[in-house]
């Protein structure tokens, strides 16, 4: 069931992270990021939801927020399956969640970014109607590129 987080699904989406390899300070900047969120300390219109699986609870996160100064443009910070639970098309439905979610918004166009050495990654967004829009070299470190993916929605 995919459905808005709430705030006792917090360590769960923490464990998710941790499950597809985030560095333990990128898991206190998502836990920071989660505890401002449902405290109401953030600005924007941001959203989190998650795919709730009946038995184990989330297994999956998204993370969304508009691109300021701009006409309905959105960009998708995260997107994740629990290890053990990918390869199922939880991905995908958690994907076109998010799309229904900004249409109804307003929302005009989602892009998403990944590193260029995530075949798998760039492959799954290619699968779900997104287009590589740029590649910004060395972006994240020398030799470590960033590709913007963008979708019409």
């Amino acid at each position: 069931m995919i459905r808005p987080a709430k705030p006792e699904d917090t360590a769960a989406l923490i464990a998710v992270a941790n499950t597809i390899g985030f560095e333990p300070n990128e898991l206190e900047y998502l836990d920071k990021m989660l505890a401002d969120y449902f405290g109401g300390n953030t600005d924007s219109n941001c959203f989190w939801i998650t795919d709730d699986d009946d038995e184990d609870g989330p297994v999956g996160v998204a993370y969304c927020e508009p691109e300021r100064m701009t006409d309905g443009t959105w960009n998708l910070q995260l997107i994740a399956i629990r290890s053990d639970c990918q390869g199922q098309g939880r991905g995908g439905k958690l994907l076109r969640y998010v799309e229904e979610t900004l249409k109804a918004r307003g929302g005009r166009m989602l892009l998403v970014e990944t590193l260029a050495s995530f075949e798998r990654t760039r492959k799954f967004y290619a699968k779900c109607g997104f287009e590589e829009e740029a590649c910004i070299r060395d972006f994240y470190t020398a030799g470590a590129d960033k590709i913007v993916f963008r979708k019409v929605l």
